[in-house]
């Protein structure tokens, strides 16, 4: 059973086809593979924009079908085991897209499913994401093998997800975040000889081809908005910072943006930002995921 958890699920090899395929389907939608009569649950236990219409979409584009199913609105708000809710589910769907806060509970759902899971967001990691932000490199710099990114903010779901995409997709990654708000250290010290830790952001995308921040307070974290706003204060990515990276130096951010905060106004509405390709591809990455998993 091939599930996608994580970017370290499927071999290195098959999650570049998996980029390299989505940008085919971009320019020839009408490549993708028939998923008629193919069914895509969608687990969503938090709030969702880009993720779930990527995959609606991408289902309805292949001739196949989605149903949602939001926590409130199914027997896991009182209290169905997470694997009871998986061995049943898997007998109806042909795959899974599950969006929860606790990674292990995800864990778990996979393990009890009949049908591949897939990871739509967790505490931990939001492999998804990254696929869309590798297909938007390649599109507009070419391979980001042998390139240097620098990740300025939270050491979060989508930082450490980052973390293996440097593994998978063969570049070094500076990491700059606040002293307490670092990735697990397990993950950075797996990764050393391609991640590092850096403090002052000015240091950290000095010369780097990308540039890549996320909100400073993610789901579930809104109590803690105003502690965060004060640890992350100079951490701000705007015109004047991106100005010490390369010349070319992209800047992504998986959105939604809190301008004025993690992103300056200026730099998020600038008339070369990639952002909004980042957001589209979303789709067309989920579609080649999907292709991938329920291939006969």
């Amino acid at each position: 059973m091939r599930h996608f958890l994580t970017l370290n699920d499927l071999p290195a090899a098959d999650v570049r086809a998996i980029v390299a395929r989505a940008s085919e389907l971009k320019a020839q939608p009408g490549l993708a593979a028939s998923q008629q009569r193919r069914t895509l649950g969608l687990v969503f236990e938090k709030a969702s924009t880009r993720t779930r219409v990527a995959f609606e979409v991408a289902m309805a584009q292949m001739d196949g079908s989605s149903v949602f199913i939001a926590t409130g609105d199914s027997q896991l708000s009182r209290g169905e085991p997470v694997e009871d809710t998986a061995r049943v589910l898997s007998r109806m769907v042909d795959c899974i897209a599950m969006r929860t806060s606790d990674h292990g509970r995800l864990e778990r759902f996979a393990r009890h499913s009949r049908v591949p899971v897939i990871n739509a967001l967790s505490n931990d990691f939001h492999p998804c994401q990254l696929l869309a932000d590798m297909q938007t490199f390649a599109e507009h710099r070419g391979a980001i093998a042998g390139r240097t990114a620098a990740w300025v903010g939270d050491g979060n779901n989508v930082c450490q997800s980052w973390i293996n995409a440097a593994a998978v997709f063969d570049f070094s990654l500076r990491l700059c975040c606040p002293a307490g708000f670092e990735p697990d250290a397990q993950l950075l010290a797996a990764n050393a000889d391609r991640v590092s830790l850096w403090r002052r952001p000015e240091a950290a995308v000095t010369g780097a081809g990308l540039v890549v921040t996320d909100v400073w307070a993610s789901m579930g974290q809104e109590e803690e908005n105003a502690a965060r706003r004060e640890a992350f204060a100079g951490y701000q990515v705007d015109a004047e910072l991106m100005a010490k990276a390369a010349p070319d130096a992209l800047f992504l951010h998986c959105l939604p943006a809190h301008r004025g905060e993690e992103v300056s106004a200026e730099l998020l509405e600038r008339c070369d930002a990639v952002i909004w390709d980042e957001a589209e591809n979303r789709l067309h990455t989920q579609k080649a995921l999907l292709e991938y998993l329920l291939a006969s």
